[in-house]
């Protein structure tokens, strides 16, 4: 009974939507300065991204240890460094802010997957939050107090709170996991996560290819983390509704069209943009199914494959629209194929 009403995921949207909002309200105030305009998103995405397996398994082993009301504290001491001591070395209280964002993930994670009893939607509600903080928080840079950012963070103590209610509960059962089952299980579960993972790979690289050169005024980039945020939550809500293998059809071929001749035309590009990030609870969801009692762990491989996925991004750039044309379609292609063979078919119904 529980668990046919599960609230986890609203709540970790907000919590990890203000996450966000702290995070690129610090990075966008901290990169006006040119000279740390590389090197401070990119420390940034290594160590917020990468840690996030290990503290997961942590998380997976010592339960108790409260990662949701940490993160947001580090978080917290970081902006206040930053915003107070000018003179304090900006990479330490990067560092700090990277730690307090790992935590918060980790525990929305755990929370959502823990919870959701074999459902991904939680979950990919969740991350959807996230895609709303970043826009908000490059939005309020230069424009509100470090401290009503402050009081922001902080008016989500309770909600972590109040979720983890919800995980000591499910932690009742020893494998709360256990009715995940997206993924395909004659295929060899090594090459089932490497395989997810690779997916998230190019996924995060195709992400920044992506054409939006319609992609001009503040309202346009607002659209744009809308859809983007809106993609994600669709994703997980249409695999526990019709299988991730359904979910992966539509949301890989649907999203090509859209994304290839949206370049200039908006609606078309954010239709593309839906679609294509509904590909997110794919993987997680496979991951899960075979990592089910290490869920933890599972959403951090996603991270780590996010960021090998953008890290060439920083070094160089796709050339014209015909050779972002051409990577995307081959990439496309490639995660359709991929998909099709380690995800679950879902039966037929008479």
């Amino acid at each position: 009974m529980g668990r046919k009403f599960n609230i986890t995921g609203p709540l970790y949207f907000y919590i990890h939507f203000v996450t966000e909002v702290i995070c690129f309200y610090f990075l966008s105030s901290v990169i006006g300065d040119n000279a740390l305009l590389w090197s401070v998103p990119f420390f940034y995405d290594a160590f917020a991204f990468v840690p996030q397996s290990l503290i997961g398994r942590i998380s997976d082993k010592f339960p108790k240890i409260p990662f949701g009301a940490l993160g947001l504290i580090l978080m917290s001491v970081a902006l206040a460094l930053f915003s107070l001591f000018p003179t304090f070395p900006i990479f330490v209280s990067v560092l700090i802010l990277c730690l307090g964002n790992a935590f918060t993930h980790v525990a929305g994670a755990e929370v959502t997957l823990r919870t959701s009893n074999g459902k991904i939607g939680p979950a990919a509600i969740f991350v959807a939050g996230g895609s709303f903080g970043v826009i908000t928080g490059k939005l309020l840079a230069g424009v509100a107090p470090f401290w009503f950012i402050i009081i922001l963070v902080l008016s989500a103590l309770p909600l972590v709170f109040l979720a983890e209610t919800f995980r000591k509960r499910a932690e009742k059962d020893k494998n709360p996991c256990k009715n995940f089952d997206f993924a395909n299980k004659s295929f060899p579960v090594g090459l089932l996560i490497f395989l997810a993972v690779f997916v998230v790979i190019v996924r995060g690289y195709m992400g920044y290819g992506i054409p939006t050169s319609w992609n001009k005024t503040t309202f346009q980039t607002i659209l744009l983390y809308v859809s983007m945020g809106f993609g994600k939550a669709l994703g997980g809500i249409l695999c526990d509704k019709i299988g991730a293998r359904k979910t992966a059809m539509i949301s890989v071929l649907g999203a090509l069209p859209f994304l290839l001749f949206g370049d200039n035309i908006m609606v078309v590009s954010l239709i593309g943009v839906m679609f294509f990030s509904m590909t997110m609870a794919i993987t997680l969801a496979l991951l899960v199914s075979v990592l089910k009692k290490t869920p933890g762990l599972a959403f951090g491989l996603t991270t780590i494959g996010l960021f090998l996925g953008s890290v060439p991004i920083f070094f160089f750039k796709l050339g014209n629209f015909f050779t972002s044309c051409i990577v995307i379609s081959v990439a496309t292609l490639i995660c359709h194929f991929v998909l099709m063979k380690i995800t679950k078919k879902e039966k037929k119904h008479a």
